[in-house]
Formats: structure tokens, sequence, C-alpha cells
């Protein structure tokens, strides 16, 4: 007996799960935190650290607090000191073990707990360097599971066999039930499905297969099983080329540094210099041990980086504490950086500049189908209900935020690249493609493929119901954009001064019409993942920064190759999120313009600490050299210009800043 018509209150477990797998993500398993050797050591040079600090600010006695300290120094010093050694055996010096060295100094002359900060700060800093490169292999090799391990292989004789991915051969005949994962490239020999290939090309919808047609290993079958010709082995599918483009762009791109980063080999090799030559100079004109040594000891303390390395990390950990408030997590100091530099923009437009799911955008009734809007929606999602198809699913969940009543479907049956069919209340209703639908033209068929032209002009998917054979209306059906799309490619071209560019694997039109709503010229469509870095590589090579803007497998590849690569959150495959620089975690496209202003104020203020920790440590280097400088009044000249930069870096920290960030871009 047919049940009552139920009321749609609740989203169905497959619509729910349909975003995850529409980007084909599996979860690949993941490096934890304290397997990194780093991470242990800087966890423990931090705990000691944290035990120490309160012990000396209340006066305990220095046998409570020194061997923490000293523990501090050990666990978070010794690979940064032995990593300068490995420098120093190849000729070159670096800050690592200048920092180590102004530590050790500063505790010699009674500064453990400023030697002790420093260690924990170097020994962080690796810590997550380290975590950032072990979580994107863990990602790439994730990837590789998109495409199944076995596949059923046909024989000659008819009979079958299941083999793994990788024994097969060029030629080789596979089958893919409907709900399997393609096993490998290649092309369609029979049978006919509808493939969802989001995770190849990024397009919205899955691709109706047939004859003759291109499949690529890790898309899924959704109905009807395929015959198809395996064309390429295993380890030259699109996906696998996809993992080696990610692993190749993320060792070639050239290593990121801060600016201190930058000019640390010259400014290293003039310190420890220059303090040689103050304690050798002094002593070889006469001068005492103790004095020279201790003048040379206060020139290298007052000489040394502190302020200047606080003056580039405080406003960039600032601006990412500020924007992981609001939901933007940057990866890195050298990311906050970074961003500020871009001069070009390249978005995706699936998931990315639209929502990444099909919406119902237009129902409309045919004249004498007896129908409103709400009656024609309730018969079309009725006859929907049991499908998979994410056509289906939208025209459902359109009926669910409507408060429908849904009459029960019997008889319910499906054809791959046509539509399904069924019976609802008695009556035979049919929804689907038009062209396919209608068949040979009938009663209202011209009127209904008129209406269906009008929908597909306008970027619309259109799809036909059909009562009893005639048709009763249309619902058109598109992945409706993000509301802040347009404002926010205003906003990237404003402050980058350049038009962005549309990167998709979608089709032309598709791709026209999205890019005609956010104001955006220069359309590149019908992308594989190797053409959407090329086309970054050209920008690059032209000499621009371009900030690439994705979310699925396809565009991690881009993600990786560009000058800064930033993921929606919500949308993004694993292998997006981990490609990328910068993570959108509440999805919210308008931040994107405003994290990359904020990026521009770190810069700014960047610049402002260098120059005042520039000023200060030439000040207290010339008093020493040219007068005498007491090493007490050192070391508070010193601690002076570290405190000052800190604070004023700090302040990248209040709220004000985010939203002047957002007044740059005009939100």
């Amino acid at each position: 007996m047919p049940s009552s018509p139920s009321t749609l209150t609740e989203r169905s477990p497959s619509a729910a799960s349909s975003s995850a797998s529409r980007r084909g993500a599996l979860r690949p398993r993941r490096t934890r935190v304290l397997a990194l050797a780093e991470a242990r050591w800087a966890a423990a040079a931090t705990a000691a650290f944290l035990l120490a600090l309160p012990l000396q600010l209340t006066g305990a006695p220095p046998w409570l607090w020194g061997p923490l300290y000293a523990l501090a120094y050990v666990t978070g010093g010794w690979e940064p000191a032995w990593a300068g050694v490995r420098a120093l055996r190849e000729k070159t010096l670096d800050v690592d073990l200048l920092m180590i060295v102004a530590a050790i100094g500063a505790a010699a002359i009674g500064q453990v707990m400023d030697g002790a900060l420093l260690i924990v700060i170097f020994a962080t800093s690796g810590a997550l360097e380290a975590l950032a490169t072990a979580r994107t292999a863990d990602s790439v090799r994730g990837l590789l599971d998109l495409a199944p391990a076995t596949v059923t292989r046909l024989l000659g004789a008819g009979g079958t066999e299941t083999v793994t991915a990788e024994d097969l051969a060029v030629g080789d005949t596979i089958l893919i039930r409907p709900g399997e994962r393609v096993g490998a490239d290649g092309r369609v020999l029979s049978g006919a499905g509808e493939v969802d290939q989001a995770t190849i090309t990024g397009e919205s919808l899955p691709v109706p297969k047939r004859a003759g047609d291109e499949v690529f290993a890790g898309t899924l079958n959704g109905t009807g099983a395929l015959r198809v010709r395996v064309e390429r082995e295993a380890s030259d599918s699109v996906i696998a080329r996809i993992v080696a483009m990610v692993e190749e762009a993320s060792e070639t791109k050239a290593p990121t540094q801060l600016f201190i980063e930058k000019i640390e080999q010259r400014y290293s090799i003039g310190i420890v210099l220059a303090t040689l030559a103050v304690f050798a100079v002094p002593l070889a004109f006469g001068d005492d041990l103790t004095g020279a040594l201790l003048r040379a000891m206060t020139f290298m303390i007052v000489a040394s980086p502190c302020a200047v390395v606080l003056a580039t990390m405080p406003p960039l950990l600032s601006a990412i504490a500020n924007a992981g408030r609001h939901g933007v997590l940057v990866k890195s100091a050298v990311v906050m950086e970074r961003l500020g530099e871009a001069d070009a923009v390249a978005l995706d437009k699936t998931g990315t500049l639209t929502e990444g799911t099909p919406q119902v955008t237009d129902v409309r009734p045919l004249p004498g189908s007896g129908l409103d809007e709400d009656g024609l929606l309730a018969l079309a999602a009725a006859a929907e209900h049991p499908s998979e198809h994410p056509l289906a699913r939208a025209v459902v969940e359109a009926a669910r935020r409507r408060g429908l009543s849904l009459p029960t479907a019997e008889d319910f049956t499906s054809a791959p690249g046509v539509g399904v069919r069924a019976t609802v209340g008695g009556r035979t209703v049919a929804v689907g493609a038009p062209l396919r639908l209608a068949g040979a033209r009938g009663h209202g068929t011209a009127g209904a493929l008129a209406v269906a032209g009008s929908l597909e002009d306008d970027g619309r998917t259109a799809v036909l119901v059909q009562r009893d054979g005639a048709p009763v209306g249309l619902l058109g059906i598109t992945d409706r954009l993000r509301p802040d799309a347009a404002a926010t490619v205003a906003a990237l071209a404003a402050l980058t001064g350049a038009a962005p560019t549309l990167l998709t694997g979608d089709n032309p039109r598709a791709a026209a019409r999205v890019a005609g709503e956010v104001g955006i010229t220069d359309v590149r469509a019908g992308l594989l993942p190797e053409d959407k870095v090329a086309a970054v590589k050209r920008q690059e090579g032209a000499g621009r920064r371009v900030l690439v803007i994705g979310d699925g497998v396809n565009d991690a590849p881009a993600l990786a190759a560009a000058h800064t690569g930033i993921a929606m959150g919500r949308v993004g495959s694993d292998l997006a999120l981990e490609a990328a620089d910068v993570v959108i975690a509440r999805d919210e496209l308008a931040a994107v313009p405003t994290v990359v202003a904020l990026s521009r104020a770190a810069r700014r203020l960047v610049t402002q600490n260098l120059v005042i920790a520039s000023v200060f440590i030439s000040a207290l280097v010339i008093w020493d050299l040219v007068g005498h400088l007491p090493l007490p009044l050192g070391v508070l000249g010193h601690e002076g210009s570290t405190v000052i930069v800190g604070l004023n870096g700090l302040r990248l920290l209040r709220e004000s800043a985010w939203r002047r960030a957002e007044a740059a871009t005009g939100r």
C-alpha cells in the first residue's frame, strides 16, 4: 500500500554527503604533530621555558629555574646549532647559528631568559615548517587513493577477473559498474552513463558518457555500466600526473624567505667579523683582556639580530592570528609576507566563484498544465526522490526548502543521459533532458523546447517535466554564483592593478556566463590540471606574481605552482587545502582581498620595525665603538628596541586592523 505523502524537513544522508562525494575526497592519513622530531623538541623547549619563566619572575632561587632554562636551550637549540655547524662545513654561515651564539652570549652575561625565548621562537618556527611539509606529502599520497586499487578486467571468452590498477596494460578492456570509480584513463567502447569528473576538470555536473568518449581514472561513474578500453598506464594517468605536478611544483618553487633571511649570510658574517675585530683591535693596542672581551661581548649583544627578527615576526604573526579569527588560515609568516606581493589573480569557477552544488533557480509551469510553481516542483521532486543524481538532489532540496509535501513515487526507473520515470498519484511522471525526453514532437513539445532553449541561453541546465507523456513544465538548474563573487573580483582587480583571469575545466559557455556575471574578460575554459599550471607559469614567466584561488583536486597543481595559493575551505578537496598556502575556512570569498590588504599592512609594519631596529642597533654600535657603552645600558637599549618593535607589531592583533583591511578593499 502506498504510504502517505511526506513533508521534506531534513536533508537526506545522500544529499548531505553529496558535496564530499562530488569532490571525490578520501581522507588521507595525516602525520600527527608529535610524530615529528622537530615538534617534540620544540614542545619540550617551550614547556621548559614556560615552567622556568614564572619561577624566575616570582623570585624563586636560581637552582629551581636555571636547570629548566638550560633544558630549553638544549632541547630547542641543538637542531639549529647542528644545522649551523653543517652550514659551516659547507663554508656558509647563517642566522640560525648566530642566534644560538647570541642566546649563549645572552646567558653568559646573565640574560638567560632572553636567550631562552630566542631559542623557543626558532624551534617553534622549525617545527611548523616540518609539519607543513609532512601534511602536504600526506595529502599528495592520499590523492592516489582516488583511483581504485582493483578493477574488473574483461577477458576474451566473456569472463572477468579482478586485477590491480597497476597490472592493467594499454589495450585492456575494463568494466565500470554504476557507483564505481573509473580504474584507468581510457575511452568508452560501449554502454552509457554519467560520470562525475569534478576531481579532474572541475565541472559542476556529471558528464554523460557514451561510446567514443574519454574517461579518467579516479572519476566516479553514476548510473549505467561502461566498457572502457585502457589508453594509458596507471603511472601516466591524469590523476598520477596531478600528483607528479604537485610534487614538482612544491620542490621547484623557489624557497620563500623573509626579508631578514635574505640578508642573513652577509649579516652573520659581518657580525662575526666585527665582533672579532672589536675584541682583537683594542687588545692589539694594549687594552686589557677583560676590557676587550667585555666590549666585544657588548658589541655582539647590541648588534645581534634579536630586534631585527622581532621586527619581522610579530607583525606577520599578529596578522596571521587576526586573519584566523576571521576564518582565514594563513599557514606561515612567509605566506603572509608573500600574499601582499601578488600582482595578478587567477580564479577557478566551480566551488570558488560558484557555490559548487546545483541549485534550482527557475520553476516554469507550462500554460494549460494546471500546475503552479509549487505543484510543478512537488511533482518533479516526487519522481526524483529515489534518484542519487546531483540534479535530482537539487530538485528535492528545492522542494524541501519550500516545505512541500511529496506524494510517494512507485515503479521508479532511471535511464542514463535521459532522466527518470515514476508513477506518482497514479500518473506517469518523467523528468529529464528536454531533447532526449521529448522524443518526437507532440502536443506542447515545441513550446517546452522553446522554454528550454531560453533557460539554456541564460546558462541554466534545463530539466523537462512530463505527466502522462505531455510536457507540464520546466526547471532551470545552475551552479549558483556566490553572492560576493563580483565584489571580490572587483576588489582583487583594484588591489593588484590587473584584471583577474578565469581558469576552469568547465565548458566555454558555462565559463563565459559566470565570467560575464562577475566582470572577468580573460576566460580560459576546458582546461585540464596541467593546462592550469601552464597558464600560471606563463604569467609568472612574464614577471607576474600570481595569486591562484581554487578548491578542487584539479586546482592543486596550480595552487602549488603559484606565487601564492588560496583554497576555499568548505568545498575544498584535501589536496587543494594542503597544496594551498591559505585556506578560507568560513568559505567567504570576500575574505580573500581583505587578507591580501592585511598582508600589505603587515609588510608596511615590518618596514617600520626594521627602521626602528636599525636605528637602535646603529646607535648602540656606534656608542660602543667610539665611546664606552656600559654593558647594562647596552643590554637595556637592546632589550628596549626589542620590546618597542614587538609591541608595534602586535598592533595588527586588533579588530580595527581587519576593519581597515576591509575598508582598503572597498567593503
